[in-house]
């Protein structure tokens, strides 16, 4: 640790105002001060910002989920690197527990964009050193970065929760084919079966096709990384509730909530939907058996490590 302080200087965190609540939680975690700043927009919707105090060779960590309003969230994050770069200090990582534009990783049709490259370099060009990110949608949108970085899961910690929970006559069931793989980690580690769901996807609209696997008589946790709209979670638990599925459970990284969100999720009958505080849930998007599953102390342990310069894979059992 020694050698970090000399390197960098102290531990430094600051936040924008995407998940204020979350970078509280992490320096209460963390034994350290969340460092003040002054986010002001002005009358012409600018964005301006101040540290109330010098940064200068320290390793600074700025806290922002790129969640609703995004646009605003996207600009408050690089602007705020760029401030802290211009006030020198010594390593700046971005912790971005919810990283936007995820599903824009590729050009599946002629004259799109990738945003999600746009992203990553606007992160690494503001100023970032190093970026922390949590459940990408999709794994390969951490090589867009040119800066070193890491993305974690969620996953220990939802499928800590589903052990201790021991529901019996259980089957994982993964709610996308593209996500069959974290799904398949998921089963192993709670010992149970596995079951997917086929659906095709048009545009922002998807449907639930058919299941692979048996799901009848028994109790689903129905897994996928984030839930936006809902819409395809909600197909899931009806295609599985025909197959024969009883209690039906819910388990994702993200809960992005985005109208009709919570109307869907409320009336798919849900035994249980567990998540985590990537991103803020609103009082208004909350309902009944919703879970929310804090991420400091696991997010703190992280930003320890990667400050004394100790490996994050370690703690990971990776």
């Amino acid at each position: 640790m020694e050698d970090s302080k000399r390197m960098y200087g102290e531990l430094a965190v600051f936040c924008g105002n995407a998940n204020p609540g979350l970078a509280n939680e992490i320096c209460t975690c963390l034994g350290v001060p969340l460092r003040g700043i002054d986010i002001i927009e002005f009358p012409n919707e600018n964005i301006f910002v101040k540290l109330h105090e010098s940064v200068r060779s320290q390793d600074v960590f700025v806290i922002q989920a790129t969640c609703s309003p995004v646009n605003r969230s996207i600009m408050e994050l690089l602007i705020i690197l760029d401030t802290l770069k211009r006030a020198s200090a010594g390593r700046i990582t971005a912790v971005m527990p919810y990283f936007s534009y995820g599903r824009s990783d590729k050009k599946d049709q002629p004259r799109v964009p990738i945003t999600a490259r746009l992203l990553a370099d606007m992160i690494g060009v503001a100023g970032a050193d190093r970026f922390l990110t949590l459940d990408l949608h999709a794994g390969q949108i951490q090589g867009f970065f040119s800066i070193p970085g890491d993305d974690l899961s969620a996953f220990a910690l939802l499928s800590g929760y589903f052990v201790a929970k021991a529901i019996p006559n259980a089957v994982v069931v993964s709610a996308d084919l593209g996500f069959a793989k974290k799904g398949r980690n998921f089963a192993e580690k709670l010992q149970l079966p596995m079951a997917f769901v086929e659906k095709r996807r048009t545009g922002p609209q998807s449907q639930a096709l058919t299941v692979i696997g048996d799901v009848r008589g028994r109790n689903a946790i129905v897994v996928d990384d984030e839930v936006d709209t809902a819409g395809s979670i909600t197909e899931t638990v009806h295609i599985i509730r025909e197959n024969g599925a009883q209690d039906i459970y819910a388990c994702f990284s993200h809960a992005v909530f985005s109208p009709p969100a919570t109307e869907r999720m409320r009336a798919a009958g849900f035994k249980e939907v567990v998540t985590t505080n990537s991103v803020p849930v609103a009082p208004q998007k909350q309902f009944p058996g919703l879970v929310v599953l804090s991420l400091a102390p696991f997010l703190a342990e992280v930003i320890r490590r990667v400050h004394e310069g100790r490996s994050v894979g370690a703690y990971l059992n990776e």
